[in-house]
Formats: structure tokens, C-alpha cells, sequence
């Protein structure tokens, strides 16, 4: 008699990720990383959230782009269609109509003591429209919708999961089991990666300062260029320290694309100088984008291709989608 193998179903994860131009090195090593290799461990679901990014004012023709740039960009990550699936938020329809549903299950006062609201309506004040302050509600769309286990999240995410997650015990409590409550997956691996010009400040691509961040797709002349300008100290030491933000910045990176622990980062450099290792961060990280930038630039053209994999992502992702909507609908007492 042959043995029995039982074959344990994976866990669902769940990643979105807006359209809202070219990531940093810091979304990258905290976060992107990880998206590929995930796809081993989990069955992955991966979204371009384009619905989220109309919440500030866009023009059209870049917000077209940057859809079909994220999109492009996944792939060169290395999110694989065959393994996981990958859509655009907007093409299920879903996300927008389970949002209004669950609105109805959501307490103004939660919304209203959100922080990325009154962030953005600080940052935003002539454009503090009703789709930032339900923002919330339609990311809970976006995960209820697909009962994943587990949702990755960094720090200045985990209080819309939690928002999520009071909505659906709430919806549950009230209907029986419809949604799954999800956790947060904390990735085993990921860098906090701060500004090279301001090194007590995270690293954004909306600082008006270009020289701070780095963009995934910069060409390799500019990566170099702007790690060479990196602030450090006057020390002259490679070392981790509190007291030297610059430089255990920039050991953190190093660290993060080379796999080298920082004890070993200050070995190699121990009695060099700032410059030979600002240009040795630079060039590394310089070669662990640059297939990254090598794939997207093979992909971002062929636009039929992108349409043929957005289309079937979309169709997939709506099959799970439209069995969710549907439960909750039927619960509430919708006529179908």
C-alpha cells in the first residue's frame, strides 16, 4: 500500500502597494524585498492599489503611467503570474463595492482618530476630501475581500490593519463567520532605511531634496553619485554607533544587500575612509538593483504583454473577490 501524503494548504498573504511613483531603496529593503521569496512560503496575492492614489490630486496621463510602471515593476521583482496572482485594484469591482458595504460598519470616531488622516490633511489642507478620511474602509475592502492569513505591514500601516480587523470581528459578531480576521506578518528580514542627507528621517521619494533617496530605477552613475554626497561625520570611522546616524545608515544598507552583518561591514573598513566606503555602499546597491532595473526595462514596453497578464490577474483575483462581496450581501439580506 503506498503512503498517504498529506499536503498542508499555504497560508494567503496579501500585498498592495499604490502607483504613486517609483519606490526607494528604503521601500525596497524593508519591504519589496521579501515580496519574491514570499511566494515559496505563501499563496500570494500582489495589487497595484490605484483606487488609493486618487485620494491626492493626480494628473491622468502620469497616473496611467506610474499604474502600468508598478505593474511592471512587480515583475521585475520577481513576482511570478504562474505562482501568485497580480492585478490592478481598480478592475474588480469588488474592492469599491465591498467599501461602501463595510462603511456602514465603521464608527466615525474610528476614522477620525486615524493618523495618516490627519497627516495627509495637515500636508493636504485645499484637498481634505471624504475619500481621505474613508481611505481605511477601502484598505479593509481590499484585504476582507480575499480572507488572507496574514497581511505584511511596516509601522505606519499596522493601525489600518487594525482597523480592518475591528470591521470584520464587527461584521462577524454581527452575521456569523463571513471574513477572515487577518494577522500581520512582520518579514523575518528588513532594513529601516533612512535619509542620506538627514539620516534622523526615513527616506522618502516625496523629499524635495533629490540627493536624499534613491529610486529603484536609478541609473547607476546616479546611485553612486548620491551615496558619494551621503552625510556621515567628522569622525572618519566606520562604525555603529547612536551617536552616528550618517554612517550606521549607510552600514545598515550595506549590510541589508550584501548579507554581511555589521561587525563584519567594520572589519572590512576598519582604517578606510568615508569615501572608500561610501563609494562601496553605493556600488552595491548599485548591483543589487540593477537586475531588478534590467528586467523592467525589458517589460515596460511591451504593453500587450502587461494587458494580457493585468487582464487574467484581474480575472482571478475577482473569482476569490466576487464569493466574498456575495456572502456579505447575502448576510446583510441583498437580494442576488
Amino acid at each position: 500500500m503506498s503512503e498517504i501524503i498529506e499536503v498542508t494548504p499555504k497560508k494567503r498573504v496579501l500585498s498592495c502597494i499604490q502607483p504613486t511613483g517609483i519606490p526607494t531603496l528604503g521601500n525596497y529593503l524593508g519591504a519589496l524585498k521579501n515580496w519574491k521569496n514570499m511566494q515559496d512560503e505563501f499563496e500570494c496575492i500582489y495589487a497595484v492599489a490605484d483606487l488609493h492614489a486618487i485620494t491626492v490630486r493626480q494628473e491622468p496621463a502620469a497616473l496611467r503611467k506610474n499604474i502600468y510602471s508598478m505593474f511592471a515593476l512587480l515583475l521585475a521583482l520577481g513576482i511570478d503570474p504562474e505562482k501568485s496572482i497580480m492585478f490592478i485594484q481598480s478592475h474588480v469591482p469588488e474592492h469599491a463595492q465591498l467599501s461602501w458595504l463595510l462603511s456602514c460598519y465603521t464608527q466615525f470616531g474610528e476614522l477620525s482618530r486615524m493618523t495618516q488622516f490627519k497627516d495627509k490633511s495637515a500636508k493636504h489642507a485645499d484637498n481634505v476630501n471624504a475619500g481621505l478620511f474613508t481611505y481605511p474602509v477601502l484598505m479593509a475592502a481590499d484585504i476582507l475581500l480575499y480572507k488572507p492569513d496574514f497581511v505584511p505591514v511596516g509601522a505606519d500601516q499596522k493601525q489600518h490593519l487594525e482597523i480592518a480587523r475591528d470591521i470584520a470581528c464587527r461584521f462577524n459578531g454581527i452575521y456569523g463567520d463571513v471574513f477572515t480576521v487577518p494577522e500581520a506578518y512582520i518579514p523575518k528580514i528588513g532594513a529601516r532605511v533612512m535619509s542620506l542627507q538627514d539620516p534622523t528621517k526615513k527616506m522618502s521619494k516625496s523629499d524635495e531634496n533629490l540627493n536624499s533617496f534613491v529610486g529603484m530605477l536609478d541609473s547607476r552613475d546616479d546611485i553612486i553619485r548620491k551615496f558619494k554626497r551621503a552625510v556621515t561625520d567628522s569622525e572618519a570611522c566606520v562604525r555603529l554607533s547612536e551617536d552616528k546616524p550618517g554612517v550606521s545608515n549607510l552600514i545598515g544598507i550595506y549590510s541589508a544587500v550584501t548579507g554581511k552583518t555589521a561587525e563584519e561591514v567594520e572589519r572590512e573598513f576598519d582604517g578606510k575612509g568615508y569615501g572608500e566606503f561610501k563609494l562601496a555602499v553605493g556600488e552595491a546597491v548599485a548591483d543589487a538593483l540593477n537586475p531588478i532595473k534590467e528586467k523592467y526595462d525589458s517589460v515596460i514596453s511591451d504593453k500587450a504583454y502587461l494587458e494580457q497578464l493585468y487582464k487574467t490577474g484581474a480575472e482571478n483575483a475577482e473569482r476569490i473577490a466576487r464569493k466574498t462581496y456575495f456572502k456579505a450581501m447575502k448576510k446583510v439580506g441583498y437580494v442576488l
